[in-house]
C-alpha cells in the first residue's frame, strides 16, 4: 500500500495529542505556532526598519529562519490532507476552498479599505484594487489565496506517483521561475513543499515519534543544523538553487523534531495556543502590528530598533488571540468564523491543520 493511503493510520499511531483534544496533535500545532511567530515576526522587524531606516538585532533571527520559515508552514498544511482527499469534490472544495476564500476575500477587502482610509488614498480606487488582488494576492494573504490552489491541485493529482510529483516539485523549485506572477511564482517555489506534507506525512509522523524515543541525539542534531543553516545565512549561499531547497528541507526536520521535543512542556503552550489559532493570526496580525509599530516610532521612547521589532512582533501575535476573543459570540463572529450561507454543507468542526 503507498504512503498516499497509510498517511491516516501513521497520523493516529505517531502523533502526540493534546490533553482533553482528541482532535488535535500537539506537535503539529507547536510547529505552527512557530511557524506564525516566525511569519508575523519578519513582517514586523521588516516594517520597523523600514519605517526607521536602520537594522536591528531582530534583523538576524528573521534572516535566519528565512530559508525554512514559509517551506515548513506549506509542508505542516499538508501533512492531514489523507484525511480529506478521497472526500466527493462538493465536500472537498467546501473545506479546502470556499473555506479559504472566504476568508481571503473577506480580510483583502479589509485591509484594503483600511489602507486606502488611513493612509490618505482614493476610495474611488478600492473596486479596482479589489478586483486586481482577486488575480494578484493581496499583500500578506497570499499564503491563503494559494492554500486552495495547492489543495486542487493535490487532488488532480491523486493518481499520479508521488515520486515523480516530488521531484517536478523539486524541479520548479529549483528552477529560476520569476514571471511577475504570484500565483505562478509561489506556486513553482513553495509546492513540492505542501505535497510533501501530504505524501511523505506518514513518515514525518513516524520521525516525530523517534525523536521523542531519542532526545539526546535529536538536540545534537538540531544543534548541527542550527550552525549549518547560520553559516549558509551568513555567507550568502541560503539563496542559491538546489542549497535552498536543501536548506528548506533540514529545516522542516529540525521544526518537527524540536516540536516534537516540546511536546508536552509547559514552554511549549503558547506555541501550541498560536499554532491551534494560527489562521487567526495570520489574518489579523496585520492591524496591531501597524498601530504598534506607528505609535511606537512616533514616542520615541524606546530607542533601540531591535526592541520595538520585538515589541510588535508580541502585539502582532497577541493582538488577533484578543480579537477573536472579543468577537466570539458576537455579531462580528463572522471576521473570523465562516457562516453557513458561505457553506456548501452544513457546519462541523475542522480536523486539524485545516
Amino acid at each position: 500500500m503507498s504512503d498516499r493511503h497509510t498517511s491516516g493510520s501513521a497520523v493516529s499511531k505517531a502523533a502526540t495529542r493534546m490533553p482533553g483534544n482528541t482532535d488535535r496533535v500537539d506537535w503539529v500545532d507547536i510547529a505552527k505556532g512557530f511557524c506564525i511567530v516566525m511569519v508575523v515576526m519578519m513582517h514586523s522587524t521588516l516594517g520597523v526598519e523600514k519605517a526607521a531606516g536602520a537594522e536591528g538585532w531582530m534583523h538576524a533571527l528573521v534572516a535566519f529562519a528565512a530559508p525554512f520559515r514559509m517551506p515548513d508552514f506549506f509542508l505542516i498544511a499538508g501533512l492531514f490532507l489523507s484525511r480529506r482527499i478521497d472526500k466527493p469534490w462538493s465536500s472537498y472544495l467546501d473545506s479546502k476552498v470556499l473555506h479559504f476564500a472566504y476568508f481571503y476575500v473577506l480580510w483583502m477587502v479589509i485591509q484594503i479599505v483600511l489602507k486606502t482610509g488611513l493612509g490618505g488614498g482614493d476610495p474611488a480606487q478600492i473596486p479596482g484594487d479589489i478586483a486586481y488582488a482577486m488575480i494578484q494576492p493581496f499583500g500578506t494573504l497570499w499564503f491563503i489565496y494559494l492554500l486552495p490552489v495547492f489543495f486542487v491541485v493535490t487532488k488532480l493529482l491523486r493518481g499520479v506517483n508521488p515520486v515523480l510529483i516530488l521531484a517536478i516539485g523539486a524541479a520548479l523549485q529549483i528552477a529560476p521561475i520569476h514571471t511577475g506572477s504570484m500565483i505562478v511564482d509561489e506556486f513553482a517555489a513553495r509546492f513540492v513543499f505542501f505535497y510533501a506534507g501530504y505524501a511523505l506525512a506518514p513518515r514525518i509522523f513516524t520521525f516525530a515519534s523517534g525523536v521523542r524515543d531519542n532526545p539526546q541525539i535529536a538536540l545534537g542534531g538540531l544543534i548541527l543544523w542550527a550552525l549549518l543553516n547560520g553559516w549558509a545565512v551568513l555567507n550568502g549561499y541560503a539563496g542559491l538553487p538546489v542549497v535552498s531547497l536543501g536548506l528548506a528541507a533540514l529545516g522542516a526536520i529540525a521544526v518537527v523534531s524540536g516540536s516534537a521535543l516540546l511536546a508536552g512542556t509547559v514552554a511549549a503552550r503558547p506555541l501550541r495556543y498560536c499554532g491551534a489559532n494560527s489562521i487567526v493570526i495570520y489574518l489579523a496580525f496585520f492591524l496591531p502590528m501597524a498601530v504598534t509599530r506607528i505609535v511606537l516610532l512616533k514616542l520615541g521612547i524606546i530607542p533601540d530598533i531591535g526592541t520595538i521589532s520585538a515589541i510588535v512582533t508580541a502585539a502582532a501575535v497577541i493582538g488577533p488571540l484578543i480579537m477573536v476573543w472579543i468577537v466570539r459570540g458576537t455579531w462580528f463572529s463572522f471576521l473570523f468564523e465562516r457562516p453557513n450561507w458561505a457553506r456548501l454543507q452544513p457546519r462541523r468542526d475542522l480536523a486539524p491543520a485545516e
